[in-house]
């Protein structure tokens, strides 16, 4: 999403995908001062303990994720320029005209070839 973040991580298989959806992560300790800056890379999330396949690069500074547990993980050292780059096509569906994560997962590239040529 433009302004905000890159988020990936659900494979185009929905059969893979199907074998990591119940499979969660425990979230990592926070460590006071690394937040969700520019090139931070973490865990898309739905509550304590429920990380999956899904992160995201933060493309601006995200301070208030920070609170919300969504702990950076790793950094774009090199390369935000691609980042930058990216296809973006907005919010998700239904809130807004980008993938609808449930579409992507269950017929995964099928899907987004079809509502998504390039």
């Amino acid at each position: 999403m433009d302004g905000f973040m890159a988020q990936f991580g659900i494979n185009g298989d929905p059969a893979i995908t199907r074998r990591w959806r119940d499979r969660k992560i425990t979230d990592d300790v926070r460590i006071s001062g690394v937040g969700n800056k520019r090139g931070r890379v973490s865990f898309a999330t739905s509550g304590p303990n429920t990380r999956t396949t899904q992160l995201f690069i933060n493309i601006v500074d995200n301070d208030r994720l920070d609170s919300m547990g969504f702990t950076p993980v790793a950094e774009v050292v090199e390369g935000m320029d691609v980042v930058d780059r990216l296809f973006k096509v907005g919010e998700g569906a239904p809130d807004g005209p980008g993938p609808s994560q449930s579409s992507v997962e269950s017929m995964g590239n099928a899907y987004l070839n079809k509502q998504f040529p390039r």
